[in-house]
């Protein structure tokens, strides 16, 4: 009993001082004794203030539960897999949106422009549908990259 009102005097001054939160949970923990690697002592020494622990022993209590956790679920699924997964979907979300957006300007602008070809030129059906079979099969050979420049070549040649 007269350790736990040690330790509890303890963590109310630090909670004065504003490094313990809330001393109900620090009373609560059991002391323990480790062993770690200077290098690693060095580690956690560096990252604990970063990680907005307020002692290195928050900071490798939060370390074990995340290993743990990485434990448990590695037999199932990947730990960080959920995380990745979700995003790479709103990434991916994302990038639709905007290709539809695109999309959907480009087509805009390519119907403005056929029906302007179209009301100053009096095409018949038949060079249409030919046209037509003839950008088909062009599309499908140049792997949908269409080139200006060369179809103006192509036009001059024939």
């Amino acid at each position: 009993m007269k350790n736990k009102e040690k330790i509890a005097s303890k963590d109310e001054k630090r909670a004065v001082n504003g490094e313990v939160k809330h001393s109900a949970i620090a009373s609560e923990k059991i002391k323990t004794t480790i062993y770690l690697t200077p290098e690693s002592m060095k580690d956690v020494d560096e990252l604990y203030k970063q990680q907005n622990c307020f002692s290195r022993t928050v900071f490798i209590e939060k370390a074990i539960k995340f290993y743990v956790g990485y434990l448990r679920e590695n037999d199932n699924v990947s730990y960080t897999a959920p995380i990745m997964t979700e995003m790479i979907n709103a990434a991916l979300h994302l990038t639709e949106q905007r290709i539809s957006r695109n999309l959907f300007k480009i087509a805009v602008e390519l119907g403005k422009i056929s029906h302007m070809i179209a009301a100053t030129n009096d095409i018949d059906d038949e060079t249409v549908e030919s046209l037509h079979r003839m950008c088909v099969d062009e599309v499908r050979r140049i792997n949908g990259v269409i080139n200006y420049e060369s179809a103006v070549r192509f036009q001059k040649d024939e």
